[in-house]
């Protein structure tokens, strides 16, 4: 007999929704920025995308073992990252996903459930 048991999703955060202009992170909400990884969930204040460097998310992206790529939500709009942040990126070996924050967070919930490891950086709604 073929079954299609649904397996476990992998550990970790999952965004659950929006409540308003906040993201809800299991049962917790969270009104600014969002910072993911496969093990946690941390509050960001984030800066202007303008001026976004590496250095903003330098603990976020320098996990162990290294992401697979930067998942990065830009807010209520996609709005493209300057190349110098993008280059500073990429010159660490790992590529940049860009997208509107609540595209991002969904996303993420998706690839998760497929347990990749991957980091998230969302800027507020």
């Amino acid at each position: 007999m073929v079954t299609f048991d649904r397996e476990e999703a992998p550990g970790g955060p999952t965004i659950r929704g929006f409540s308003g202009t906040a993201f809800r992170v299991q049962d917790r909400i969270v009104p600014g920025g969002l910072w993911l990884t496969p093990d946690n969930a941390l509050d960001w204040s984030p800066p202007a995308i303008a001026d976004l460097r590496a250095s903003h998310v330098a603990e976020l992206i320098d996990t162990n073992p290294p992401p697979e790529f930067l998942l990065l939500g830009t807010g209520p709009s996609i709005v493209r990252p300057s190349p110098a942040f993008v280059a500073e990126i990429e010159a660490r070996g790992f590529g940049i996903e860009v997208m509107d924050s609540r595209t991002a967070a969904r996303a993420w919930n998706v690839l998760r459930g497929e347990d990749r490891w991957i980091v998230a950086a969302l800027m507020p709604l």
